[in-house]
């Protein structure tokens, strides 16, 4: 994957797809793409493919606040509920469209409300609460697997750096960030296992350090793949 992000031969999709279109069919991971709201229908497709094919597979759909004002949203979410379909549709309300502010681009508190209009559950969590997030998605992925059909998880939660690098976040306030901050969900995550004896400080440090390894394996994997060669500009690009 770190590959791919950094454009080498030796990415998932050979460096053509970098991180917005990145793909990984193995893992059941059918691709990003650089559209707003464009992953939703392409997440009733596979929902569509999964009940036709008796696969027992669940579609799990990300998408952003601005994404919900977009058609793709409206028709998803309803082909979706008249087919019955196993998918969960699930949206990181981070606040923000960009620099567009939720409260100026919908006129609604949550946008889990926009369920009902299509007959399904329209649920909103902590999304910066790891174990709500984890119940929630449990929850669905059982009532989609049992026919239960789709639902729409709302998860409020909050990016602390800029949209894009060097943004300059210019449209939030100080305060609003580091009220933010204080609801990161990895230290309070960590807390909670302590609190609940389950890791103790110790054990979070040696797999924070693990982690830190990982990811620094990967960027030098990423820096020491190939290039892709000239001669495979048209490759995979079109398929007879």
């Amino acid at each position: 994957m770190m590959a791919e992000i950094f454009g080498r031969s030796d990415g998932l999709c050979k460096g053509k797809g970098g991180s917005m279109h990145i793909a990984d069919m193995e893992l059941g991971f059918l691709g990003a793409n650089g559209i707003v709201g464009a992953g939703l229908p392409l997440a009733v497709g596979a929902g569509f493919a999964a009940k036709y094919m008796k696969t027992n597979g669940v579609a799990v759909c990300f998408f952003g606040d601005a994404s919900s004002n977009r058609g793709t949203f409206h028709e998803s979410l309803n082909m979706a509920s008249v087919q019955k379909l196993p998918v969960v549709f699930i949206n990181e309300n981070n606040g923000y469209g960009i620099s567009m502010s939720f409260k100026r681009h919908s006129n609604i508190t949550d946008i889990a409300d926009r369920a009902a209009a299509y007959g399904m559950p329209g649920i909103v969590v902590d999304g910066n609460d790891v174990m709500a997030v984890y119940e929630a998605a449990e929850e669905a992925i059982k009532r989609a697997r049992a026919g239960g059909g789709p639902i729409l998880i709302e998860c409020k939660t909050y990016r602390q750096h800029g949209h894009f690098e060097g943004d300059a976040c210019t449209y939030r306030t100080d305060e609003e960030l580091n009220a933010w901050k204080a609801k990161d969900p990895l230290p309070r995550f960590s807390q909670r296992l302590q609190e609940m004896k389950i890791a103790t400080e110790a054990e979070i440090k040696q797999i924070d350090t693990e982690v830190t390894k990982v990811i620094t394996d990967a960027v030098e994997y990423a820096h020491n793949s190939p290039e892709p060669e000239l001669s495979e500009l048209t490759t995979d690009v079109y398929c007879d």
